[in-house]
């Protein structure tokens, strides 16, 4: 149910809008839906997930007043000398809330704040670390899908939240095009700059004490996958990620910590039957609004919230599709 003022269905803006605005100009809302849903309670406490690495577990659940747009996974890494942030959150009061707790487990100097993508519930806590003096890192193509979208996000996430909630947009200084190491002390991250997937700017990283991959939201477990940048090439990022072997993982939605390469197997099926499903709609000449509708139904009771986002999936889809 849309409250008075909320912008239209994410689906219906997605049908009216030519393909690069589809692509580029702020359609996917994945973050920002419509409609706010139940409030939740105070910031989760952090979990540690693999020794010196500590996971706020999002909800699942729309942006909302009550939330504060806390619906990713989010944490840090801490080392012997330093700290990373590992996503700040989705809104300036979860950054903060997010700042606090990590101030409560270490005074050690936060260093870096990782921003694994572009989508508001994964960064734009980031200005209540600005005073911390941090290196803000993400990857190479995360200024331009920041300069397209992100007064979009915030405008769309104020009307949610309340004005100046959002936070502004913080810039990466520090950018990452292929790989690149963190060193903590004591502790080494490695990240990776991957070719479009979820997004077209998504980074991972790795620990290499522990072997933890921080997958951002190249993973979703139990909330079903958003798609917002190339269906094929998200698939093949997973396929590669596969030869990463065995070792604990910490996906951008669902629990705090599940294991690779188990825990990709069912987006992995979601994102196939996306791809074939769409592809025979394409060829039977199935008009868009009926497919985003149609497709990948048999995933229905396997994801949280499949029907706010299947529809556009299959939507985003199809328009990548049907140039094959």
């Amino acid at each position: 149910m849309h409250a008075a003022g909320d912008w239209e269905d994410p689906l219906d803006r997605a049908m009216s809008l030519t393909r690069r605005d589809a692509v580029f100009g702020g359609a996917c809302l994945c973050c920002l839906p419509a409609v706010a849903r139940r409030a939740s309670a105070a910031m989760t406490p952090l979990v540690e997930v693999a020794p010196g690495i500590h996971i706020r577990l999002g909800v699942t659940e729309d942006a909302s007043s009550g939330n504060e747009d806390a619906i990713a996974n989010v944490g840090c890494v801490i080392g012997t000398n330093a700290v990373a942030v590992m996503d700040p959150g989705g809104s300036l009061g979860d950054g903060e809330s997010l700042r606090r707790a990590i101030r409560n487990l270490t005074s050690l100097p936060i260093r870096y704040v990782v921003m694994s993508h572009v989508h508001p519930d994964h960064l734009f806590g980031a200005a209540a670390f600005q005073h911390e003096h941090p290196i803000f890192v993400g990857h190479a193509r995360l200024p331009q899908a920041l300069a397209l979208r992100g007064d979009y996000y915030r405008t769309a996430l104020d009307r949610i939240l309340g004005p100046g909630r959002a936070g502004p947009v913080v810039m990466p200084t520090r950018l990452v095009d292929d790989h690149a190491t963190l060193d903590l002390g004591g502790r080494v991250l490695d990240l990776t700059a991957h070719a479009p997937a979820h997004t077209d700017c998504d980074l991972s990283v790795i620990d290499r004490r522990t072997g933890t991959l921080l997958a951002g939201d190249l993973l979703f477990v139990d909330r079903v996958p958003s798609l917002d940048g190339d269906l094929k090439g998200w698939l093949a990022q997973l396929t590669a990620m596969q030869a990463l072997g065995p070792r604990p993982v910490v996906p951008g939605h669902g629990p705090v910590r599940v294991e690779w390469p188990g825990a990709a197997a069912d987006i992995t099926r979601y994102l196939m039957v996306l791809l074939t499903e769409t592809r025979q709609a394409v060829a039977r000449n199935v008009p868009i609004s009926t497919a985003a509708h149609t497709v990948a139904r048999s995933e229905r009771s396997h994801w949280k919230l499949f029907d706010d986002y299947n529809p556009r999936n299959v939507t985003v889809a199809y328009q990548q599709l049907e140039w094959e």
